[in-house]
């Protein structure tokens, strides 16, 4: 476990895969709340062709917990920090949903990234359509006699597809360890949740000038499809692809043919 200095905040990171000197890096920018198992299926297919960081954000996992409220700036800049730690003078920048905000920040504002994939994301501003209130009831707040367990899946189940979880017992079960082990703090998901609910990137995607691949699921409950299409729309020359059916976990339910695309993204970039 490596850490980065961020304005006196330290930033926990691991690096997988190839050695940097060998291969391109690819960073990848976790969501609200989740640690770095979000990216087990992604890291797992990538590892044999690229240099990996992997990072946690402030406030999750290993990386320092200060006090909040947090923005998508600071985020920014914390990533800054962990591929100036590591040595790293470009990367290939990969966010899935509160990562997907700080990934385009930091392309806006920073001059590393080679390219960006945008997975279940959003620009924010007035035309993003919001987390339904009855999924943030979901995510934010539980049965009074849940146990920590049972919260955790409780919370989980408006980012998975209706079924989800009843029919995948042992690997929910093992999400839910690392979720134990890793997630954000309830202070830290909220001040991360500050972050999200203040972005507003929607009048600056002109300015990205990198390769873009936005994916999304076209049942998301989280941040609906709306917001993909927004994104589609806005950066010069992405490309999008829509997955039918998907949750905004689809790059865990359906990873295979997210790691197929991605690797077939990063490849032509």
């Amino acid at each position: 476990m490596q850490r980065a200095d961020h304005d006196g905040v330290e930033i926990a990171y691991e690096e997988r895969g190839r050695d940097p000197a060998e291969a391109e890096t690819v960073v990848l920018c976790e969501g609200l709340g989740y640690g770095r198992w979000m990216w087990n299926w992604q890291t797992d297919a990538l590892a044999e062709s690229y240099h990996l960081l992997v990072w946690d954000n402030r406030g999750t996992g290993d990386s320092d917990v200060p006090a909040g409220p947090y923005t998508i700036d600071q985020l920014a800049g914390d990533l800054e920090s962990v591929l100036d730690d590591a040595g790293v003078d470009a990367a290939h920048v990969v966010g899935a949903s509160m990562g997907g905000m700080v990934a385009q920040r930091y392309a806006i504002d920073y001059d590393r990234a080679e390219s960006l994939t945008l997975l279940c994301t959003s620009p924010g501003g007035p035309e993003a359509v919001p987390t339904p209130e009855s999924t943030l009831g979901r995510m934010f707040s539980v049965p009074d006699d849940a146990n920590e367990r049972e919260a955790i899946r409780y919370k989980m189940a408006p980012a998975v597809t209706d079924g989800f979880i009843e029919e995948n017992g042992d690997l929910v079960e093992r999400i839910v360890d690392w979720r134990l082990a890793s997630d954000a703090p309830p202070s830290a998901r909220e001040a991360q949740a500050a972050a999200v609910q203040a972005f507003d990137a929607s009048d600056e995607l002109d300015a990205i000038d990198v390769s873009t691949l936005v994916m999304h699921g076209t049942d998301d409950r989280v941040l609906p499809v709306e917001n993909g299409e927004l994104l589609a729309a806005a950066i010069p020359e992405a490309a999008a692809e829509f997955v039918e059916g998907g949750s905004h976990l689809f790059f865990i339910e359906d990873a295979e043919r997210v790691n197929d695309r991605l690797r077939e993204f990063l490849a032509d970039v």
